[in-house]
């Protein structure tokens, strides 16, 4: 494993083996970069809640604005990030809107990135 230059965050340098859960899943999606902000998906605080294990996982996520251009290519790149998990299961997405996104969900490492700390 690496760490992520835009975050501090990890990456996973191959594919993981054993049991699918929860904290895999979020580690692996922190290779999911936001093109606009280069910063991954986690620290963003764009994932409101995932549940994991062998039978699928499933990811409750929103974007910035409910405008933003990108729901479609961070869906495909959600599913490119979790391929990697041991027996590939399924992969649903939700896309929600309640509660709406805001700044404060954004971790410290992702305010850093973005220049909000100095």
């Amino acid at each position: 494993m690496t760490k992520d230059a835009r975050t501090n965050g990890p990456t996973v340098a191959a594919p993981p083996d054993g049991p699918v859960t929860a904290d895999l899943v979020r580690l692996l999606l922190h290779d999911v970069i936001d093109p606009e902000l280069g910063v991954n998906i986690v620290d963003l605080g764009l994932i409101y809640d995932l549940s994991a294990d062998d039978a699928g996982v499933l990811i409750r996520m929103t974007l910035t604005t409910p405008g933003c251009p990108l729901g479609g290519y961070l869906d495909d790149e959600v599913r490119r990030a979790l391929a990697q998990l041991p027996g590939r299961p399924p992969v649903r997405v939700e896309l929600v809107w309640d509660p709406p996104w805001g700044p404060e969900l954004m971790t410290d490492a992702a305010k850093r990135a973005l220049g909000w700390f100095r």
